[in-house]
């Protein structure tokens, strides 16, 4: 069985391990919300470049068109980023479930013992002699 040394060392690197993982999943969070965002604005700039009925020359519909087409590129590049910054936000998630998990395993182990020692140190006195000095005065039943 581990001492109380090493489960407290146990513990305390679990602990890092736990604020390093939610760490993460904050950051991957906030990635999440930025590439969001980003989504959001690329397609609010393809929204406004869309064909309108006007008087145009037909240079500015081609570049019109052009600058349309790229939008979309970037639109569907960002949806990607998107997601794959979901599945990094997830697996951060899951990260930080597990460290957890694994900090709460050692503070139960860390109370097993801390039971354990208490029950030996209970049985210890238990066994223990009674001193002869205070014998006679624990032997005695009057009333004080």
């Amino acid at each position: 069985m581990a001492t109380a040394s090493q489960l407290a060392r146990v513990e305390r690197v679990r602990a890092v391990q736990l604020l390093l993982a939610r760490t993460a999943q904050a950051d991957a969070e906030a990635q999440v919300a930025s590439e969001t965002a980003l989504a959001g604005r690329v397609a609010a700039l393809a929204a406004g470049i869309a064909p309108a009925p006007t008087a145009a020359v037909a240079f500015s519909l081609s570049a019109a068109a052009h600058y349309r087409e790229r939008l979309h590129q970037s639109s569907f590049a960002a949806q990607d980023r998107v997601a794959e910054a979901a599945r990094r936000a997830d697996a951060a998630g899951d990260a930080a479930r597990d460290a957890e998990r694994d900090l709460k395993a050692v503070e139960k182990l860390q109370a097993r013992a801390d039971a354990a020692a208490a029950l030996a140190a209970i049985r210890a006195l238990e066994g223990a002699p009674v001193p002869t000095r205070f014998a006679s005065v624990m032997l005695r039943h009057d009333p004080c």
